[in-house]
């Protein structure tokens, strides 16, 4: 009895649990044998029947047969050996042409194999570089008997150390040889000539000219020799190359080649760099402070993963919003999209076993597999909308469907506004002055608006009337006339009778220095005595203010006080360029009327 009671306990837990859960468990198959990341993985509807499938790009066991599958539900449609390790997959519509099913892109090596219907349709390959000098001539000599094959691999392996350039294809083969069949090797390639073939490290795909879901789109290509590659869809020539500093690992793109485009490449440097249309290089640059793991775009954000088991979000500009801490190392990310909510949010596959889902810096969910996963994708799958497809370090396949009624939430809080929101505010009742003015305001509304509109002209006026006196008595501190920019500001210091008046005068021009002026002052006689009545200026550089001093007595014991007027002018002019008036005595008296 003991026994059946725990059963039946655990059954209820587990029964509780996935009530709360917001996934239903639709399949797992831990020797399902598929091993791929993320960018391998694509949903799309091949056959235009509606039924949506699975598209990997599977490494293969230890990175040995790489092969291309399909899978349909939980079984593999249809399987094809690739010629190298894929790099990425992905679906777009090449054409407007009916029926419109997308094309499938599988990116393996130096080139891009391009399906309609599951069939080969066209085979892209990347331009050839052109080798390096040293070892094209090393190549040289070797086929005329020149140099014997131990100093070929010398000469080869100091290149390599050297060069910034790769070795070709048939060197690197070479050098990993033993001594014995080096000379077999020699004899058969040394006719042949040497090509150097850069391979696809990412890519993705851009809108062509419209934003819709079906629309035709580009892709976009990331090579190991440091540049992006856009092609024309139809006709796969390149529509634009782009250069990098280094190689790009994740790229990210957002509107439309035709129109205006933003891309986003994360690179080996530990950089992400910024592109937009009609750019050949970055125009702006987020220095990470470790190696990326995964690059998402959320609306405006890109979202970035880091080795340093930490998500964090800039802005398109380099401008870091945010930063969130793991509990354990990124090993994949992915975007959830849920149309019918509007949601975008992050999925990022932990080493732990979980998957967290992030909305900016907030967690929404944690799903908790088996085995850590390594790779993540969601969208239509069969014909439900949204399917969470994983795959786990072990080979193993995991579905889960999201449940129409779930509701991902914010730290424990239901979407929508928040609960301050819904409380009633404590608003006073009306009071008879009140409502005595409202109804004041109802029937005069416009005679008020006239009157107010009366006081404000009036007001502008009597402003601009203030403004034109000032500008033609010259007691503006600031040079009104463009040939002589200047600025004065005055400045009284003491206690009396004695003052010290400092005068800064700055020349606000940008190049031209300013010569030849004089200081004037004008004060009553009776009451102020000044060494000087007038001084010359030495030569005003432009920028910089240069203080004036000058002492002031007061003559008078019944403490009466004046203005002192400062005149600037120019040697044999008698109108000055600049006036101020400084109040007697005082701490500070710069007076513009």
């Amino acid at each position: 009895m003991a026994a059946v009671s725990s059963s039946d306990s655990d059954g209820c837990r587990a029964e509780s649990n996935e009530a709360n859960s917001k996934w239903l468990d639709a399949h797992y198959d831990p020797m399902a044998n598929i091993h791929t990341f993320s960018a391998c993985l694509a949903l799309a509807d091949l056959h235009g029947d509606g039924e949506y499938k699975l598209v990997v790009g599977d490494l293969g066991p230890g990175g040995q047969q790489p092969r291309l599958k399909v899978l349909k539900g939980p079984l593999v449609m249809t399987e094809s050996p690739l010629p190298a390790l894929p790099a990425a997959a992905t679906t777009f519509f090449m054409e407007q042409h009916e029926p419109r099913t997308p094309a499938l892109a599988l990116a393996s090596g130096p080139c891009v194999y391009v399906y309609k219907n599951l069939r080969p349709y066209f085979k892209f390959s990347l331009p050839q570089l052109p080798p390096n000098p040293l070892e094209q001539d090393l190549w040289n000599q070797a086929k005329e008997d020149q140099i014997d094959p131990l100093t070929l691999k010398e000469m080869l392996e100091s290149i390599r150390e050297t060069a910034e350039e790769p070795l070709s294809v048939q060197s690197l083969s070479f050098l990993q040889l033993e001594l014995s069949e080096m000379e077999a090797f020699v004899n058969q390639h040394k006719s042949k000539s040497i090509k150097r073939q850069t391979v696809i490290t990412t890519m993705t795909t851009l809108k062509k000219n419209l934003a819709d879901e079906d629309a035709v789109s580009c892709l976009v290509l990331g090579t190991e020799n440091k540049e992006l590659l856009v092609l024309d869809p139809e006709a796969f020539t390149i529509l634009a190359k782009m250069s990098l500093p280094s190689v790009p690992v994740f790229l990210e793109v957002s509107g439309q080649f035709d129109v205006e485009f933003r891309l986003a490449a994360a690179c080996r440097n530990g950089n992400i760099y910024i592109l937009r249309r009609d750019s050949k290089h970055p125009k702006y640059c987020i220095e990470l402070s470790a190696q990326p793991v995964g690059l998402v775009r959320v609306h405006k954000i890109l979202v970035v993963g880091s080795t340093q088991d930490s998500l964090h979000g800039f802005t398109h500009k380099g401008k870091k919003l945010w930063t969130v801490q793991m509990p354990a190392a990124i090993l994949t990310m992915n975007l959830l999209e849920q149309h019918s909510r509007g949601l975008q949010a992050v999925m990022a596959g932990l080493a732990n076993g979980e998957v967290r889902i992030y909305r900016d810096k907030a967690l929404l969910n944690v799903i908790r597999t088996p085995d850590a996963v390594t790779s993540l994708c969601f969208g239509r799958y069969g014909r439900e909308d949204n399917t969470l497809i994983m795959t786990t370090r072990g080979g193993g396949l995991i579905i889960k469907i999201l449940k129409r009624t779930a509701v991902f939430v914010e730290g424990g809080s239901e979407l929508g506004p928040p609960p301050a929101q819904a409380m009633k505010l404590n608003v006073p009742r009306k009071t008879r002055l009140y409502v005595d003015q409202t109804l004041r305001e109802r029937e005069a509304g416009t005679a008020m608006h006239r009157a107010f509109q009366t006081d404000l002209y009036l007001l502008r006026l009597r402003a601009a009337r203030t403004y034109l006196q000032a500008l033609e008595s010259s007691l503006s501190p600031v040079s009104a006339t463009a040939r002589e920019p200047l600025k004065l500001h005055a400045m009284v210091q003491g206690l009396g009778p004695t003052f010290k008046l400092t005068l800064h005068l700055q020349n606000t021009s940008t190049a031209r220095p300013i010569l030849g002026l004089l200081i004037c002052f004008l004060y009553n006689e009776a009451l102020y005595a000044l060494p000087r009545a007038f001084f010359k200026v030495p030569l005003l550089v432009p920028g910089l203010s240069y203080p004036l001093e000058t002492f002031v007595e007061s003559l008078s014991n019944k403490g009466i006080s004046d203005i002192i007027k400062v005149l600037v002018l120019r040697e044999g002019q008698s109108a000055p360029l600049l006036s101020a008036h400084v109040n007697m005595p005082g701490s500070e008296g710069l007076v513009a009327t």
